[in-house]
């Protein structure tokens, strides 16, 4: 389909709903920005889905799982000049007593990048978010992804993101994996590994098993499981993803979950009990997934993000033949200042700690401090 952006005549499409906010003095030159729910609100994915770069984190889906996972309030903004669309933004509103009141575009989101319909309504659309961010008492807005809204270089923190191209078709796919990869699918099939793709809630339980493992194994809490109820719920269930799982003599061993929209998926989430690593069923599960995102006519497979100290992770999204960039994150102040992000601590004493405690009080706490991050 064709994006707004490929379109001279394409208009806006028109949105209701009781959040919706609308700026008097409509014009060609002049902006106007729409408040909307999408929670409540189904014609907004509609819009989403003019762009060709909408992925399953710009959805209505994506938003109730943060909604009802955590209660944080969606603020989605739809910008137009006149009748012709401008950009989409979708927003949550993060509270918390300990880390402060602030925007973000989107808690838990890999990387989800506005929507520009018109580029050059860009320094528009920046101006009018300034004024919202005011409006709303933030300390800030975090957007992660995108290239029109960054500013000095030294202002963004940066991750490595991995996308695959799914249009050269299985063979040559398979040609491009490195080879000790295929190998390790070799060795999984020929160790009785199977790897089925599945969207049932059974799936997402044994999903959640071995996640819960890996955390802790990783010295993290885990996500709670409402979240991952939630996803099944939103995201799997009405087909905007599924989970492949890996099984050996009808035992889960390694699994993954996969997001799609329109013709972007993601790689989302990946676990894997570690008494079993010798099968490889990682590799597996992964290109089962690419397999299956080949038959239902998916083109694009981003593989998430990736800190730029995790280079043993980088090497294993790099060996699938993908292709690398740098995925921005940004914070814009009340002032309109763009602000320097703290880079991620990976300290020694919490891992020792979570990777100790046992699984039900890792859980406990997860459910605790998740709602307070973003």
């Amino acid at each position: 389909m064709k994006t707004l952006e490929q379109s001279e005549a394409a208009e806006t499409t028109p949105l209701a709903g009781d959040d919706s906010f609308v700026e008097p003095k409509a014009s060609h030159k002049t902006l106007q920005m729409r408040i909307l729910d999408p929670v409540n609100d189904p014609g907004w994915d509609h819009v989403v889905a003019l762009h060709r770069d909408a992925g399953c984190f710009h959805t209505t889906a994506w938003a109730k799982v943060l909604r009802q996972t955590y209660n944080h309030h969606p603020f989605y903004l739809q910008f137009s000049r006149g009748r012709r669309l401008a950009a989409l933004l979708p927003l949550m509103e993060v509270r918390s007593p300990f880390t402060g009141r602030r925007g973000v575009c989107l808690p838990f989101s890999d990387a989800c990048e506005p929507l520009i319909f018109d580029p050059e309504a860009v320094d528009l659309v920046r101006d009018r978010l300034v004024r919202f961010v005011r409006e709303r008492r933030w300390k800030h807005l975090e957007i992660r992804g995108g290239k029109f809204f960054q500013g000095a270089p030294s202002s963004v923190a940066k991750f490595y993101g991995h996308t695959l191209d799914l249009r050269r078709g299985a063979e040559e796919l398979a040609a491009r994996v490195a080879s000790p990869v295929r190998r390790a699918i070799r060795k999984a099939e020929r160790s009785g590994v199977k790897a089925v793709a599945a969207r049932n809630r059974d799936a997402m339980n044994d999903f959640y098993h071995l996640h819960t493992q890996t955390r802790r194994r990783h010295g993290l809490p885990p996500q709670p499981a409402s979240f991952f109820l939630n996803i099944y719920e939103h995201i799997v269930k009405p087909g905007l993803g599924f989970t492949v799982l890996a099984q050996r003599e009808s035992r889960p061993i390694a699994a993954a979950i996969f997001f799609r929209f329109g013709r972007n998926a993601l790689y989302k989430y990946g676990a894997s009990d570690k008494r079993f690593q010798e099968f490889r069923a990682n590799d597996l599960v992964m290109w089962h997934g690419i397999q299956f995102l080949l038959r239902t006519g998916v083109e694009k497979l981003h593989f998430g993000r990736t800190e730029r100290e995790n280079e043993g992770l980088r090497r294993f999204k790099l060996s699938w033949g993908t292709q690398e960039e740098v995925i921005d994150y940004c914070r814009i102040d009340p002032l309109g200042r763009q602000r320097l992000m703290p880079a991620p601590h990976n300290f020694g004493f919490h891992k020792r700690v979570f990777g100790r405690l046992p699984l039900r009080l890792n859980r406990l706490v997860g459910s605790m401090i998740y709602p307070h991050l973003d």
